[in-house]
């Protein structure tokens, strides 16, 4: 179950720990190679800063403990709010500063959405969890993200507008080690931002059937980063490079884990007015989707593509098996120029054609099917 380029490392063992313990992933990780690494840095503050007055597992709201730290930490020129293990209740956003550091003890740091958190919403609208809201230098690390969307009611008209853990409006801004369960929205998402890094998380999506459009991990409008070992079990798309209002650009996806939505694609290249260009798509296990990577498009399509690789991916067990491309770039009218796009090296199983529409530089090659016994 392995494409061409063997990867050196094993993902970090607290993430599949937690995985398997919830059942959410069958088969074997992808492993981890050692040139695939962040180049956002994320908060480089070491000073800690002590959170007080929370009630972990208690009724109540937590946000306003936590904030208040965030804020002093920011007021000091960076610190880091470093959370203990329990359930926190939150009942509105976090918002972290300019060289803030926000981080857990893993996945048994909880931070959930209470039973008010509908009441405010962020500050770009929407009910992320937690926000950089234009922060420099900002690190999410090692907690797990809980939007309570199975017991809230979050089909509400702002739904769409913010993202349960996200990057917003900033630069330099690292998410690692963060877990998202029970997400009405897109779970983790970069917003008009740039130098950025996601790696070694995890989206669950269990309530599919309640909410449309949970993606799992969304590039919207931003540039320079990488989205690396992540696993994704998504109730729509699961990894999404998509332009809105800019384009997105210098992008690496690599060594990470997807299932898609079984209507859905595990990777869409989401074209609108602006280009994608210059993506990397390396080294990913995609299954359990209607379409392994292809576009897509958002509004009036005249975005082109260009310079994307597609390389050492295995894309399988597609929920139309053979009926449905594994791999399509520009396969529907509308977008704009498609070129310098190479598809090579990817393993292909149960799953459909791989092909690139007409454009300069463009090339396809479906190099491998099925694994062989013994050698899966």
């Amino acid at each position: 179950m392995r494409m061409a380029r063997r990867l050196a490392r094993a993902l970090p063992a607290a993430v599949l720990a937690l995985l398997a313990g919830c059942g959410v992933f069958s088969g074997k990780a992808t492993a981890r190679a050692a040139s695939f690494a962040c180049s956002a840095t994320g908060s480089t503050a070491t000073g800690r800063v002590a959170v007080t007055g929370l009630r972990p597992g208690r009724s109540g709201n937590d946000d306003p403990a936590i904030q208040r730290a965030i804020d002093a930490a920011s007021r000091r020129g960076g610190g880091v709010v470093a959370l203990p293990a329990g359930v926190f209740t939150l009942d509105g956003p976090l918002v972290l500063g300019d060289n803030v550091k926000l981080t857990g003890t893993g996945p048994a740091t909880v931070l959930r959405a209470g039973p008010r958190f509908l009441a405010t919403q962020g500050p770009g609208g929407g009910y992320p969890l937690i926000t950089t809201d234009g922060a420099a230098n900002a690190t999410i690390a090692d907690l797990t993200a809980d939007q309570s969307g199975s017991t809230l009611n979050g089909n509400t008209p702002a739904r769409l507008a913010g993202y349960v853990v996200e990057g917003s409006g900033s630069r330099n801004v690292l998410i690692t080690g963060v877990h998202v369960r029970n997400p009405f929205t897109y779970a983790i998402a970069m917003v008009n931002s740039t130098d950025f890094c996601i790696r070694d998380s995890s989206v669950d999506v269990t309530d599919a059937g309640r909410y449309s459009q949970l993606d799992g991990i969304h590039i919207l409008d931003s540039s320079f980063g990488q989205v690396i070992y992540n696993q994704v079990r998504s109730g729509d798309d699961g990894l999404v490079a998509h332009t809105m209002s800019g384009p997105v650009h210098n992008v690496l996806y690599a060594g990470n884990i997807v299932h898609g939505g079984a209507a859905a694609d595990g990777m869409q290249l989401a074209v609108g007015d602006y280009p994608i260009y210059n993506i990397r798509i390396e080294d990913n296990n995609f299954s359990g989707s209607l379409f392994g990577i292809r576009t897509g498009y958002y509004d009036k399509r005249t975005g082109a593509v260009r310079n994307v690789v597609i390389s050492g991916n295995y894309i399988h067990g597609l929920t139309q098996h053979n009926s449905y491309p594994a791999i399509e770039i520009g396969g529907f009218g509308g977008l704009g120029q498609i070129s310098g796009v190479t598809i090579t090296g990817n393993r292909v199983c149960a799953a459909g054609s791989v092909g690139v529409g007409p454009g300069p530089g463009n090339s396809a090659v479906r190099t491998a099917g099925c694994p062989t016994a013994g050698n899966g």
